[in-house]
């Protein structure tokens, strides 16, 4: 078995520790993003042991003393802090492995971050729909009174501006509403806010990190796909071709990310990366040992 730190490398060759966020020069044009930085720099660091008195062999992986100095690991970011001993500690030492809870890192943080990123844009879908389907039913109930006055507003307008068009863009799809039959105003607002409630469902369990909203969005934005295409041949427009964007984008990743669907080795393959990446043997692993530090030659005055 390989010792903690180590990389698996043969016999003769000397071994190497697990890459640590930012240490490694990223390429010119193609900049990689440090999840356990980002982390620390919304949340601060995870240190442990920061109220202990004493500093044990076995807190090496947490803490260490030197020089009167007290060195503290990050659990997310492996960063190591110096601060000096507290004068006045209400534990003796620092905490036991059964009693840290340690921050998510590496894939799984990313994953923790993207996931809730495509949320909020689910939750920007549904306050978009939810005002739609509320507008559209609300227009149903005083479809008379509100059709009148909607078309005596856009005779003002039209006569105070000439170059107001009803037969283009944003105009057209409002008389299109107001001339529709009070039952299917009905349904569109219905349809409206069942996507909304759908959406909201999305939000909450990707936020939450669950496998099936993963699939739900996954689902949802494929069968929606074909729609998006179709209204760009009728019309081009920057948000239309934008909403195109996210949700392709949402699809690739999903799917090569989360390894949906059984694609690169499936639901299988995923728990097992996500245990690589947590717990204390990806810890471990990003520990130097004794043998892996560097020796500080002693220096002697010259007689």
């Amino acid at each position: 078995m390989a010792s903690p730190g180590s990389s698996g490398q043969g016999p003769g060759q000397s071994p190497q520790l697990a890459r640590l966020p930012g240490t490694e020069r990223t390429k010119r044009f193609r900049p990689r993003l440090r999840w356990e930085l980002i982390g620390c720099g919304l949340h601060g660091h995870e240190l442990v042991g920061t109220d202990a008195a004493e500093v044990r062999p076995q807190d090496h992986l947490l803490v260490r003393e030197s020089d009167g100095l007290r060195w503290y690991r990050c659990l997310r970011c492996d960063s190591w802090l110096p601060l000096t001993p507290p004068v006045s500690a209400p534990n003796r030492f620092p905490p036991g492995r059964e009693e840290i809870r340690l921050p998510l890192r590496g894939r799984p943080l990313r994953n923790r971050y993207v996931l809730r990123l495509i949320a909020l844009d689910r939750v920007v879908h549904f306050f978009v729909l939810a005002v739609l389907g509320a507008a559209i039913i609300l227009f149903a109930g005083h479809q008379k009174d509100l059709r009148g006055d909607y078309i005596r507003i856009l005779n003002s307008l039209q006569a105070s501006a000439g170059f107001v068009s009803s037969h283009n863009g944003f105009l057209r799809e409002i008389n299109h509403l107001v001339s529709l039959p009070t039952v299917k105003l009905y349904l569109y607002g219905s349809g409206f806010s069942a996507y909304a409630a759908l959406n909201v469902i999305e939000a909450v369990g990707l936020w939450g990190e669950r496998r099936w909203a993963e699939y739900l969005t996954f689902v949802e934005v494929t069968v929606l796909l074909p729609l998006e295409i179709y209204e760009l041949t009728l019309t081009i427009s920057p948000l239309k071709i934008m909403a195109l964007v996210v949700n392709v984008a949402v699809m690739a990743y999903l799917l090569w990310a989360h390894r949906l669907f059984g694609f690169r080795g499936g639901g299988r393959r995923d728990r097992i990366l996500y245990e690589r990446d947590t717990g204390w043997g990806a810890l471990e692993r990003a520990t130097p040992v004794p043998s892996q530090l560097p020796t500080v030659a002693s220096t002697t005055s010259p007689a």
